[in-house]
């Protein structure tokens, strides 16, 4: 039976960008203590660690290609082509167009765009929360283009690290992240263009998070071995970069803290439940654009965020139990997970690899 942490992280990293969503969203000056304590960033960052490190664990342990890419797309089309297409009929009910109008090329456009990841192509539907100071359906899915480019990236990947210096490759690919995301961010500083910011944010600026995870999958052992050095170092490069920015030195700590997190202080099997990380990740946004349709929340924002909370929380298991389980592979993680329910693993506390034998990762 595995024993880690990461589904319990998944889901930490998905309430996170949910509930500063919600504070950006509203602009509640009530809610901002929640922007204070916690960073969408920081979560979607620990997102691309968490991939990093499984998705490569997945490809290297699937039989064939095939399997792999099966694994993919089962685990993660399902649900959002179910969401997106729930947003593309479902809000036609609160759209200010009339239903000839709404149904338009507009709203193919918007389909179409979104069901192949190129949701920044078209983020609107017609007539829909037009008068939010963000008009955006989901504006959370901008990272599962990130996402999907990671999964087809690996084999790739792996590819070149069997004809070449592993290490070395991890580390040029890291290194050329990072100048990427900060050249743009200079450009960005200098121009004033938020064009650059933004093309920052993307690939490759985010590949060395998931490079880091990848990395410490790969150097597993070492890790463990030096688990103390690692931590250590890690914490006092993100202490630092509180004053100084170390923008090649502080995706590496992150991630050091992320998989360790993962891997060790086991708090339970949270597999048995399900995994209720992507749902929430995948539905919050267009809960809580609903939720400010209603003049409602203006004067009650901590029942509105508590809303946010409960809704998006029975939407995802909803989505996980009516869909995104349905599509498991019977050697699921999850799936294993339940059956060991009826019969517990003779052993337990397990880490490393055996720890991780059945574990198939996912956003």
């Amino acid at each position: 039976m595995s024993q880690n942490n990461f589904d319990l992280i998944r889901l930490l990293l998905a309430a996170t960008v949910c509930l500063t969503h919600a504070y950006q969203l509203s602009g509640f000056e009530s809610l901002s203590g929640v922007a204070r304590l916690l960073s969408s960033t920081v979560a979607v960052k620990g997102f691309f660690v968490v991939s990093g490190f499984l998705i490569f664990m997945s490809y290297e342990r699937s039989s064939s290609l095939r399997a792999y890419a099966v694994k993919r797309i089962r685990r993660i089309y399902p649900a959002y082509f179910t969401v997106v297409m729930l947003c593309a009929f479902g809000l036609a009910a609160v759209s200010r167009q009339r239903l000839g109008d709404y149904f338009s090329s507009d709203w193919v456009a918007y389909v179409l765009a979104n069901l192949s990841f190129l949701n920044f192509l078209h983020q609107t539907l017609p007539g829909v929360f037009e008068s939010h100071p963000l008009a955006a359906v989901n504006g959370a899915l901008w990272t599962l283009k990130i996402e999907v480019s990671f999964y087809l990236s690996v084999p790739l990947f792996v590819a070149v690290f069997r004809r070449s210096n592993r290490l070395l490759v991890l580390l040029l690919v890291y290194g050329g992240s990072v100048a990427y995301a900060e050249l743009f961010a200079l450009a960005a500083e200098r121009t004033g263009s938020g064009l650059y910011a933004e093309l920052g944010r993307q690939l490759p600026g985010q590949l060395c998070y998931f490079m880091a995870g990848a990395f410490l999958y790969y150097y597993l052992p070492l890790f463990e071995r030096r688990l103390v050095p690692f931590l250590v170092v890690a914490v006092a490069i993100l202490l630092a970069t509180r004053l100084c920015p170390l923008p090649l030195l502080e995706p590496f700590a992150l991630a050091t803290l992320v998989v360790f997190f993962g891997l060790f202080l086991y708090v339970g099997n949270l597999g048995k439940y399900g995994d209720f990380s992507y749902g929430v990740y995948i539905l919050h946004f267009p809960i809580i654009q609903l939720l400010l349709l209603g003049s409602w929340p203006q004067a009650h924002p901590w029942v509105y965020f508590a809303v946010v909370i409960l809704l998006t929380g029975l939407g995802a298991m909803a989505l996980w139990h009516l869909v995104e389980k349905r599509f498991l592979l019977r050697g699921s993680h999850y799936v294993a997970a339940v059956r060991a329910v009826a019969a517990p693993a003779a052993s337990a506390g397990v880490v490393g690899d055996s720890a991780l034998r059945r574990q198939d990762g996912s956003l």
